[in-house]
């Protein structure tokens, strides 16, 4: 199993002259710190207009700068945004980026999930499914060499050469976001990496895992002439200390990460009031005093506990043969020194036994594909919800307070 850290830059207020300044530079000397210590990969999202819960509206920016201070660790867009960037734009970025980070990218992709979001691009939210594979059949070919032109139902662009190419050869490894679960088919369908949140249950990991390479073995439908990348990563809640007690107690920003996904995406579209009209960290303060017994229990999930209890809980996951685990570790007002010494903890007391096993996972994944290994069809219709009883219950009433 490999591990990442990823980062939404998350800023609840209230701010300051300088936050924004020592967000981005603690982040960076987060990176720079688990690149020594060996983790694989650094994920970054893009968003844009979302107060409090993601300053990262360019994520090309903050991982050029990794790049500068790391050696090892992949660099990987969780995601870019297909539907507000073009994707010349998209393509030039990520070549760029290659080429400054000596081919460590991972191109994550995706459609965006709010109408905040897509409005000011001019992009209807109905349609994002259908412009971000328009997209994607757009920017493959402009990774090869030589000129390119694409005339797509969202997508007209006339013959160019989009220059720099990539360092990594045809182009780096391919991910999409996959926010509802019946994406992880979809990905597996499409030969993209899946990039999921945590499941519910092993039951629910074993099923979606099986759907995903399912998809892949048989029933595979590239979107364009690309090298597939078949391998789930899973996005997991993230703080590692000495006892579980002392981890809940540092971890206060993660149930702030659930309050914000729960109390938006309880609106239509899950559209954002409107600017400056809502003190999320506020909200979430309030929420706290009024549900002690909810704020214990989404402290009680995840990866949040000892090394003794993250082992436990990572070895339920490498039984569903999920090929990345990635710790989300940075969110609400969590501090940079409990960051850092969470990470150190980790990689002291727990990543090198799930390391030692990723031959024996890659031969795994090498008979699946080849068919050696015929994995049963298993129906996922009772694994689709996506937030358990432990998680942050929010219910529309307080959403539109």
């Amino acid at each position: 199993m490999k591990f990442g850290i990823f980062y939404e830059l998350q800023l609840p207020r209230p701010w300051t002259p300088e936050g924004e300044y020592k967000l981005y530079q603690n982040a960076l000397d987060q990176v720079e710190l688990a690149d020594r210590l060996g983790y694989d990969f650094a994920w970054e999202v893009e968003h844009h207009f979302l107060e409090e819960y993601s300053h990262s509206p360019a994520p090309e920016v903050f991982l050029a700068a990794a790049s500068q201070r790391t050696k090892q660790i992949r660099l990987a867009h969780g995601i870019m945004q297909l539907t507000t960037v073009h994707p010349a734009r998209v393509a030039e970025r990520i070549a760029a980026l290659d080429l400054v980070s000596r081919g460590r990218v991972e191109f994550g992709m995706g459609e965006s999930a709010s109408i905040t979001e897509l409005e000011p691009f001019n992009r209807d939210f109905a349609e994002k499914r259908a412009v971000w594979e328009d997209a994607v059949r757009a920017v493959i070919p402009m990774f090869k060499e030589g000129g390119c032109e694409y005339h797509g139902t969202h997508i007209d662009f006339p013959l160019r050469n989009v220059v720099p190419k990539p360092l990594q050869k045809p182009h780096p490894p391919l991910w999409v976001a996959c926010s509802a679960l019946d994406t992880i088919e979809m990905a597996g369908r499409r030969g993209l990496g899946a990039l999921a949140f945590q499941f519910l249950s092993a039951d629910a990991a074993h099923a979606w895992v099986h759907a995903y390479y399912n998809a892949y073995t048989k029933r595979l439908d590239k979107l364009a002439d690309y090298v597939t990348n078949p391998n789930i990563a899973l996005t997991s809640y993230f703080m590692c200390a000495e006892t579980d007690e002392e981890a809940r107690r540092r971890a206060d920003g993660i149930p702030f990460f659930q309050f914000a996904l729960r109390f938006y995406g309880l609106s239509p579209n899950r559209k954002r009031p409107e600017p400056g009209t809502v003190n999320l960290w506020d909200e979430y303060e309030k929420w706290k005093r009024e549900n002690p017994d909810g704020l214990a229990r989404a402290l009680s999930g995840g990866l949040i506990g000892s090394p003794e209890t993250l082992r436990r809980r990572l070895r339920r996951f490498e039984t569903s043969h999920i090929d990345q685990v990635i710790l989300l570790n940075q969110a609400g007002k969590n501090t940079h020194e409990h960051i850092c010494e969470s990470l150190e903890l980790f990689a002291r007391e727990v990543m090198p036994e799930f390391h030692a096993h990723e031959p024996a996972q890659q031969a795994w994944k090498r008979q699946v594909l080849a068919r050696e290994i015929e994995l049963e069809e298993i129906d996922t219709d009772p694994f689709r919800e996506r937030y358990g009883p432990n998680s942050v219950q929010v219910t529309r009433a307080q959403a539109a307070e």
